[in-house]
């Protein structure tokens, strides 16, 4: 009776760990309700915050306000041990409209608005941030402090900060989110 429940224990941990990573075939839907979605194309690619196989992720979508400052992250973990994150700093929102993104490509200034994509396994692997080279913009349709509720859209081109100059695009960018 011990090894039929040591083997269930096993068949129940392999299936948890080799769970197929969910497909994406198309962005979340641009809504403006606090759906908590978040999505974008990388370099033409599909991108979502997704968790690892069958077990829950917390705070793969996060959304804060400080003041007048909206920082947004946004993770994957679908591909452990490799996972990939997204982070939007939008400065100095006074409403809806488009906010540019652009920073010093070395070090995220806290003055600027910027967009960040990371790759890494525990340590990142490739870092791509937006400068005044390779900048982008934020469209905040909705900003409502009352509800908690940030919506938009986005887009940037990026540099990676660690190996030689390669570019990335990220386009129709969208988020809907609940401010914690």
């Amino acid at each position: 009776m011990k090894s039929m429940k040591t083997l269930l224990a096993i068949c129940l941990t392999a299936l948890v760990f080799t769970s197929c990573k969910k497909e994406i075939s198309e962005l979340p839907p641009a809504t403006q309700t606090g759906a908590n979605t978040f999505g974008a194309k990388v370099n033409g690619a599909l991108w979502v915050p997704q968790g690892f196989g069958a077990i829950p992720a917390n705070d793969i979508l996060e959304a804060r306000m400080a003041g007048p400052d909206l920082t947004i992250n946004a993770r994957n973990f679908s591909s452990s041990p490799t996972e990939t994150e997204f982070l939007l700093l939008v400065k100095n929102i006074t409403g809806t409209g488009t906010y540019l993104l652009n920073t010093d490509v070395n070090h995220p200034s806290g003055e600027s608005s910027y967009g960040y994509y990371v790759k890494r396994t525990l340590t990142p692997t490739n870092e791509w941030i937006t400068s005044a080279s390779y900048t982008g913009s934020v469209t905040i349709t909705r900003i409502d402090t009352m509800a908690r509720i940030a919506s938009g859209t986005f887009q940037f081109n990026a540099l990676n900060m660690y190996n030689s100059p390669e570019p990335m695009a990220v386009t129709e960018g969208r988020f809907d989110v609940t401010i914690q």
